[in-house]
Formats: C-alpha cells, structure tokens, sequence
C-alpha cells in the first residue's frame, strides 16, 4: 500500500513507520522538517498538518490508498476542523484513515466502553473538545459517505523513545534515592498502554475489513492508582520507594505544575481520572496486550542505555516535602 503518515518522526510514529516498512509498505511522512530520520526509503513531504492548502501543495502529483493522521499541534492544538480539512485533502482512493485520538475523548469517567458519548463541544479543555470534535467529524463523513476511519483512544502512552517526561521522571528520582511525592491520597486511577500495542494496533486497523466506522479503545486492562504506579517503577529497579502525600491545594500554591516545570509527579500524571474498558481492541484486531510490569521492564533497559541527560531541579520538591512532613510532625517534636 501506499501509506502516508502524518507525523511519523517521534515516538509512536517513528515506531508505526518502522513498522509499516518491515511489511512493504511504501510511507510517505508529512510533517514540517525538510528531512527525516529514515533515508530514502522514506518519501518526505513538508506541509503544515493545521492548514488543508499547505496539504494539498505539499502532496500533489501523490496519491494514497491509507492515512495515519497521528500529528497533534501541541502548541497551537489542532482543531475538528482542521482534522476533516486535511482527510479531505489528501490525494488518492482511500481504504484507512486512521486517527489517533485519546481517552481524553471522554471527557472524564471511568470504564467507558467505545459507544459512550464523547466529550461536548463546550468542554473547557481544548485538547479534551479537539479530539471529541474531531471524531465526531470525521465519524460524520464515514455515515455520509463510507470515509474510511478508524479512530484509536489511547491512554498514557509509554515506552522507549517517549518524549513527555513521565517514566523518566521517576526512574530519575528512584536512582538517586530521593523520595518521591505522592500527590494528594494518590487514590487517583491512571490507565496506560504500551507504546509497541498501539502501533501494533494501528497497523492491524490497516487491513481489518471491519475496523471502518469503529473507534477503538487500546490499553491495559487494569488501572492503577497513582501509588500503585509508583510502586511498578520502583519494582523495575528493585527498590522500595520512599514517598510523601502532599496535598494538592500546597503543590498548587507552591506553584507545582502539571505539563511543564516545575513538575512534581511526571508530565501530565496528576489528572482527574478517565478510564476505558478494553476488549474491541482484542476481538477484532487480534492485539495481545503487553502486561505492564514487562513493558516497564523493556522500557527501562532503553532508558538505561539511551535517556538523555538532564539538569535535575529538586527546589520545588524538597520544598513540598518538608511543608508535608511538618503537616504530620507530632506536636512538640523539632
């Protein structure tokens, strides 16, 4: 097939490429960079994923037979909009459009099952409203017409490569023995998925006659709770962590933030709980899902040998830590 990836060149897209290249397939990247990490095997396009004109000069003269729209604009969002504008766009007699959406498609909830409403348009969240909207464009064209999606709603992705500061972040900590904070009563339930079961996800979509029309949730099976993920980390290397609650109301005056430094927790890993049901994934594209404990494991043999190092700031952290552990110093004690 003739396969254009939009995206293509981090993590999970760099994955997928690979892995539409070990079956034959003939990728094209779209993305704004005049080069790519792939050679010549690759076809690069350069086009601005927001902006249909930008698409249509950047691929003329191509045609495709399937997508991979897996590129979000994390600095400007990509809109509902601009999602049906570039499937739209592309040249060629499409047979898959697959979208890479999120379980923040939701909205928030827990166990939601692929047929649960998705998240109003008047979500205060725009990456919750972009996605939610996105797929209700481009699931309105497949009954209008037989547009070809297929839509995947990831949880947290992790594994080798991962761009977002989250496993690192506390394999960073457990290494230097520090204790780490656990905010609030670390009860909330987070959901994860391996990075190697979405692509493999993504590419059993390809051929599947039955994915079109169909959204597809892709995770482990059980959540955990923010302790019980500090937990799995710390077993990866054989240590027990030291952790300290810290209420969320001190991390917020203290200026903790969540998607960018000053963290406290891994990037984006204090959220309000959304989780999925998963089984769809399994019955109809034959995914076997990696347990999480061994995609840990697989994870930090990369991180090992390859996380980039970084000018560690613990300024916030040891703050945080000593403000809760005066919360609970018995009376009297120095």
């Amino acid at each position: 097939m003739r396969v254009l990836v939009i995206g293509g060149t981090l993590f999970i897209g760099k994955l997928l490429v690979k892995r539409l290249l070990s079956a034959g397939h003939e990728v094209t990247i779209l993305h704004r960079k005049p080069e790519h990490p792939f050679g010549r095997k690759v076809k690069n396009a350069v086009g601005d994923r927001n902006d249909a004109k930008s698409i249509r000069e950047a691929l003329a003269g191509m045609r495709f037979d399937a997508v991979y729209d897996i590129a979000y604009d994390w600095e400007r969002g990509t809109t509902a909009q601009q999602v049906e504008a570039t499937a739209k766009a592309v040249p060629g007699d499409l047979t898959r459009y697959i979208f890479m959406s999120s379980i923040a498609a939701y909205g928030d909830g827990l166990n939601h099952a692929e047929d649960d409403p998705l998240a109003s348009d008047l979500n205060s969240n725009d990456y919750v409203r972009n996605k939610a909207g996105s797929e209700r464009a481009l699931f309105r064209m497949f009954h209008e017409s037989r547009f070809p999606v297929v839509t995947m709603r990831p949880p947290f992705v992790y594994g080798p490569e991962n761009p977002f500061y989250r496993e690192a972040f506390f394999w960073d900590r457990l290494k230097l023995d520090r204790p780490i904070i656990i905010p609030g009563d670390g009860n909330r339930l987070m959901q994860f998925v391996y990075v190697h079961d979405l692509v493999e996800a993504c590419f059993n979509a390809l051929e599947k006659h039955t994915a079109p029309g169909r959204a597809f949730n892709v995770a482990d099976e059980k959540p955990l709770t923010q302790v019980e993920v500090v937990n799995e980390f710390a077993k990866v290397v054989g240590k027990t962590p030291t952790t300290v609650r810290v209420p969320r109301e001190m991390i917020a005056r203290a200026g903790g933030n969540v998607f960018q430094e000053p963290l406290y927790f891994g990037q984006y890993y204090d959220l309000p709980p959304i989780t999925e049901a998963v089984g769809r994934v399994k019955r109809v594209l034959n995914v076997a899902l990696t347990p999480f404990a061994v995609g840990l494991r697989e994870t930090h043999k990369w991180y090992l040998k390859h996380a980039p190092e970084r000018k560690l700031d613990f300024a916030l952290e040891d703050k945080l830590i000593r403000q809760a552990r005066e919360l609970v110093r018995p009376a009297g004690q120095a």
